[in-house]
């Protein structure tokens, strides 16, 4: 189905080897071969033993072809071609995960004959083979790549063809509707009939907002899969290092009493509600004649600039201060919560009106009382902080489209059928556009360069 990219390119020919376990020492290292000569080399490695069977591991003893001298016991697994990932006669090498015994024997198989893989290069001849499109090439990379478990989800389900089988028949009814429009305007010589023109952009109006409702789909399928960056800000001593470790759930930051403790930011990943979070604890802002620390601030903001959300932290046990106004202040273009923290200080009967007098203070702010060192209201925060992003809970969605490069196909897709429907008469150029566009998603219609691009984010192995 795909093998056109056989012929863009023409290195897969070569048998290629590559480790596709991480690197480093471990239990069971795996190298995997893919390509004509696999089987040949695999045979050599083994010393010429019993024949391999199709889909039936092999205990062997690997062996140097050349001096003879034992590398290790392993267990070797022969995928026959056609039905191997690759679509490719494939090897499998599963030995004791020694850095230097997997060298050793990807250096053999090197002197073999093979080479090593680029990136990505087994699930670009899957690709090429028709093991796979395009959409479930890259929900590989997705899958080893998810933060949560819900962004392991998407990337099962797109790898298991869903994102495919939801485009063919839009595309299908695409290419119809092409074909109709163009065999019509091939015999006619004025314009088409009214009651025929109304059918078809009818029909195309309905194509548009089928891949319309896919797009939409993307603002909750980027959040799971890139996630949200998140500043917490404030005055030195409000208790920013508290609540990071409050958040994340581990002692990450330095907690002190002395101003200016965290100088440089700290950043931390974690996941709230199916949703990764990028934290990062920035130094108080405040004016300071500390070279260090003003270098720190300066990052600081910065990194305000450049959060999805700026968490203003203030003491709640403390006067509203003039700097905690201008850093409220400052962030007001961005979107922006208040957490008023150190709230376990507040003596019990005045502690709500003591809390409410702060929040009339920052009027039109989302203001959340909590305590780092008790824990009260973490979890409140938690919620507050992906509350404004995530407009259901994605961890029970359906499928989402989660690629910004299928998300940007989609719309120019819609975008151009939009188009065409005043331009029916005239021509079908933007048609065939938006026909395009989808099948880039799947890979019928995607550039060499493009595949390029897409497969150099893969880990070597894959």
């Amino acid at each position: 189905m795909y093998s056109f990219t056989l012929s863009l390119f023409p290195f897969m020919a070569d048998t290629i080897v590559a480790l596709a376990t991480p690197a480093g020492r471990s239990s069971i290292g795996v190298i995997r071969l893919s390509g004509g000569e696999s089987l040949a080399f695999a045979e050599k490695l083994s010393n010429g033993g019993p024949a391999f069977t199709p889909r039936a591991a092999r205990l062997v003893q690997l062996q140097d072809p050349w001096s003879g001298e034992a590398i290790d016991q392993a267990l070797v697994t022969y995928f026959k071609a056609p039905h191997s990932f690759t679509g490719e006669d494939v090897i499998e090498i599963s030995c004791h995960g020694s850095p230097v015994v997997l060298r050793q024997v990807i250096d053999i198989c090197l002197r073999l004959g093979s080479r090593m893989a680029e990136a990505g290069e087994f699930s670009l001849r899957a690709l090429a083979n028709g093991r796979m499109d395009l959409s479930e090439a890259e929900a590989i990379r997705d899958l080893i790549d998810a933060q949560s478990a819900a962004a392991a989800r998407q990337a099962v389900r797109q790898l298991s063809g869903e994102f495919s089988h939801r485009l063919q028949p839009i595309k299908d009814e695409l290419l119809d509707t092409i074909v109709i429009l163009e065999s019509a305007l091939e015999f006619v010589e004025d314009d088409l009939p009214e009651v025929q023109a109304a059918g078809i952009k009818t029909r195309l109006s309905d194509i548009a907002d089928s891949i319309g409702k896919i797009a939409a789909t993307y603002q909750a399928g980027h959040l799971i899969r890139e996630g949200l960056r998140v500043a917490l800000v404030g005055r030195p001593n409000v208790g920013k290092s508290s609540l990071f470790n409050a958040l994340v759930g581990s002692e990450r930051a330095i907690v002190t009493d002395i101003a200016g403790t965290t100088r440089d930011q700290i950043h931390e990943r974690f996941v709230i509600n199916d949703i990764p979070v990028a934290l990062i604890d920035t130094a108080g802002l405040r004016e300071t004649t500390d070279t260090v620390e003003s270098i720190g601030v300066e990052r600081s903001r910065r990194t305000i600039a450049d959060a999805d959300l700026v968490v203003v932290i203030i003491d709640a046990a403390e006067p509203l201060t003039a700097e905690d106004r201008e850093i409220i202040s400052s962030v007001g273009e961005l979107r922006h919560i208040v957490a008023l923290n150190k709230i376990d200080k507040l003596p019990e009967p005045s502690r709500t009106a003591k809390i409410d007098e702060i929040r009339n203070s920052v009027t039109g702010t989302a203001a959340i009382a909590v305590s780092a060192k008790t824990g009260e209201a973490v979890d409140d925060l938690k919620h507050a902080v992906t509350a404004p992003f995530a407009p259901s809970d994605v961890s029970t969605s359906g499928f989402l489209v989660t690629d910004a490069r299928h998300y940007d196909l989609l719309v120019r897709s819609e975008s151009d059928l939009r188009q065409s429907l005043s331009l029916l008469e005239q021509k079908t150029s933007e048609l065939h556009n938006a026909l395009r566009y989808l099948g880039q998603i799947t890979g019928e219609t995607t550039t060499e360069d493009m595949l390029t691009r897409i497969f150099s984010t893969f880990c070597i192995g894959k």
